[in-house]
């Protein structure tokens, strides 16, 4: 290949699924990246939700060095030490000495380990809540709850039916002795950051306990400390049959986790399921990294502090109905449908955050983010609205 890498156009090369980026990013340091421009960007996106440690971590960077140095892949016919150890930590995060770890490479894989899970009980049925998003393979995209990603493919799995989210009285119509497992998300992140009431998950637990129906819980957004506990549902004081884990975990690395707990665990038997790559030891090593860094330095604790000065200075805001969500998953409710406008104003800016929807903007920065640089999105933020206000 003889073309410059600087004269390539996105267009040329890759498939139109994605669009054309607006931008091209070459290096990262913590929170802020940098295009090929030179201008930097502050980091409230994380890669929607990926990079807990931001980018460049030296934990991550000596973790993975030392990692890919010693033993690369080894498939999953062998065992090796940084998959077996942060299995073990994993599991002692669920407090169920009965759970069990399945290691993969993203949340759709993880969903769908925790769907095939679900049909081992010898029922097939699915509930899962309209808005939801659980990923766009197959399985997991009939598990979907948004019709602009699943009609396009249809026909999907047939037996899912999707309720209200937040509705106790929906889901108790729509579960079943008959249904396998009802899947949902402590917070729905792609739906617009959506915070169900106290109790709503309690109260699921409770009509799974009646009809014999797994409980899963999507962590995949919600997990790896980004809420200020390590799962994104610990408030309720309850537990799931299944949860399922991804982006975070990883620390930027492709990693995925389902961890089925009691009597769940022992379902998938050998040879029901697998994968090439998962629990591979470099991303393994850079995981065990990342909950290094989350214990030591107190991450989960510090999330909370960002999201009650977040929620106190946003929600007074003139143009913002509400903030929700929890630690460092944030939705900021805008009362006119100008998301799109204002993340792109904020880009402009050299913030990185995200429209969730025509009225919502996402921000997910890295744990490791500054009151400075929370302050930094704070006056950026504001100078936008006043000027989409006064535009």
């Amino acid at each position: 290949m003889t073309q410059k890498l600087s004269t390539i156009s996105w267009d040329d090369v890759m498939m139109a699924n994605y669009g054309t980026p607006s931008r091209t990013f070459v290096s990262g340091k913590g929170c802020v990246l940098k295009d090929d421009t030179g201008k930097s960007y502050l980091d409230f996106l994380a890669g929607i939700a990926t990079n807990v440690l931001g980018h460049g971590h030296p934990a991550v960077i000596k973790a993975v060095t030392k990692q890919v140095s010693t033993l690369g892949h080894v498939s999953n016919f062998f065992a090796h030490p940084e998959g077996l150890r942060l299995a073990l930590r994993l599991k002692a995060m669920t407090g169920d000495s009965n759970a069990r770890v399945f290691f993969c490479n993203s949340g759709a894989e993880a969903n769908e380990a925790a769907l095939k899970i679900s049909r081992r009980t010898g029922k097939s049925r699915i509930v899962a809540a309209q808005g939801a998003f659980h990923g766009r393979t197959m399985g997991a995209l009939s598990m979907t709850g948004q019709p602009s990603k699943r009609e396009p493919f249809a026909p999907l799995l047939k037996g899912v039916s999707h309720v209200h989210y937040g509705d106790l009285s929906a889901m108790s119509r729509a579960v079943s002795k008959k249904t396998a497992m009802v899947i949902i998300e402590p917070i729905m992140g792609e739906a617009g950051v959506i915070t169900p009431e106290d109790g709503y998950l309690a109260g699921v637990r409770e009509i799974c306990n009646r009809s014999g129906a797994l409980l899963v819980f999507d962590c995949v957004q919600t997990g790896i400390g980004r809420t200020g506990q390590w799962f994104g549902f610990e408030h309720e004081k309850i537990r799931p049959d299944v949860l399922t884990l991804a982006k975070g975990i990883g620390g930027g690395l492709p990693l995925g986790a389902t961890i089925a707990y009691g009597r769940a665990a022992q379902l998938l038997q050998p040879g029901d399921h697998g994968t090439t790559f998962g629990g591979n030891p470099i991303a393994c090593a850079a995981a065990n990294a990342v909950l290094d860094v989350i214990e030591s330095k107190k991450l989960m604790q510090s999330a909370k502090v960002f999201e009650k000065k977040i929620k106190k200075t946003l929600s007074v805001l003139p143009g913002v109905s509400e903030v929700r969500g929890r630690g460092l998953l944030l939705g900021i409710e805008l009362s006119a449908p100008i998301a799109k406008q204002v993340a792109a104003s904020m880009l402009d800016a050299g913030v990185i955050v995200n429209a969730a929807n025509e009225n919502t903007i996402r921000i997910a920065p890295p744990l490791i983010v500054t009151m400075p640089q929370i302050e930094k999105f704070i006056s950026v933020f504001v100078n936008v609205m006043r000027e989409a206000d006064h535009g």
